[in-house]
């Protein structure tokens, strides 16, 4: 059974010879980490982000206490297409119970993932929020222990994340050429902070793929605001505010504006954002569509721009609570 796909931009992610989507499906809502997320919701939003052309799918243990990955297993099952037609994205060392980047822990993680996913192998296996752990020890025990599971076959590629930039740049000078394939770097290219955009050309010099998350900043860039928890100042908090209420007070949506930013730089692979309903998969494609077809409005962009400047590129502490 072959189901009909809409034609969406697919960007090479570093070395690995994947194409991945422009826009990534972020599956923790999946894990109704926002809120409760129905087992037929989770799969018919499965359904329509394929169906729409898009082809990589970020999930973790962490998200939703494995519920995500669970979720994600059923949705892509359903599909009932051929494995090669998808792009798996899971990680390892971060759990509801807390942190483990030991090479025991990380070994039987795969496992437990791909019973969940009810897959065979992932695409990508990342080491999830590093800078909770000791980097010396993800350098020296959990990489070596994630190739290990790349012979096996168990994941094709190797990837890092976390929130402080530093850790990719600590890691990557002390591991062999091609050993990550792909970092995957969050709140790091928005509207209100690029500061990812000064790692690309070291990132490319090693053959590492790019993938960012939250081009919403963690909700900050939404009409309603950050959560409570949101850990950024009340500057950057207000700041986000008012160009909210600048962008709709024009009938505009912050939302799209800050997704299309973020789209509009080829050298980042694929953009995750995070979905749970049908008509959220709809919005985010009609973004990229709409990027595509007319292009960034220049002009509320450069007004947004102004009024985040005075905030440009803070960032905030990395706190267990996120993500």
């Amino acid at each position: 059974m072959s189901i009909p796909q809409a034609k969406m931009e697919l960007r090479p992610l570093g070395n690995t010879g994947l194409k991945v989507s422009s826009i990534g499906f972020g599956a923790s809502p999946l894990g109704s980490v926002f809120g409760p997320v129905a087992e037929v919701d989770a799969v018919a939003t499965v359904r329509e982000a394929f169906r729409q052309g898009i082809n990589f799918f970020d999930t973790s243990p962490y998200y939703g206490g494995t519920l995500s990955e669970k979720m994600l297993g059923k949705g892509l099952k359903a599909l009932q297409v051929p494995r090669s037609d998808y792009i798996v994205a899971t990680k390892c060392g971060r759990y509801e119970e807390g942190f483990d980047f030991s090479a025991e822990r990380v070994t039987k993680s795969i496992d437990e993932s791909l019973e969940r996913l009810q897959l065979d192998y992932v695409d990508i296996l990342h080491c999830h929020d590093i800078e909770f752990g000791s980097l010396d020890q993800i350098v020296s025990e959990t990489i070596p222990a994630l190739q290990k599971l790349k012979q096996e076959g168990k994941t094709r590629f190797i990837g890092i994340t976390g929130l402080p930039l530093s850790i990719f740049t600590y890691v990557l000078d002390r591991v062999p050429p091609g050993t990550v394939d792909v970092i995957l770097s969050y709140c790091h290219y928005g509207v209100n902070d690029s500061t990812l955009v000064d790692l690309i050309p070291y990132l490319k010099g090693k053959g590492v793929g790019v993938i960012s998350a939250s081009p919403l900043a963690m909700g900050l860039l939404t009409e309603q605001g950050g959560p409570e928890w949101h850990p950024a100042s009340p500057e950057l908090k207000s700041a986000c505010k008012a160009a909210a209420a600048h962008c709709k007070s024009k009938g505009k949506k912050i939302t799209k504006l800050a997704l299309q930013y973020s789209l509009a730089n080829k050298e980042i692979s694929s953009v995750l954002v995070g979905m749970s309903s049908v008509s959220q998969v709809e919005e985010n494609v009609a973004a990229v569509k709409e990027l595509e077809d007319l292009g960034m409005d220049q002009e509320t962009l450069s007004e947004v721009e102004a009024i985040l400047e005075p905030v440009k590129n803070q960032t905030w502490p990395s706190g267990v609570d996120q993500k």
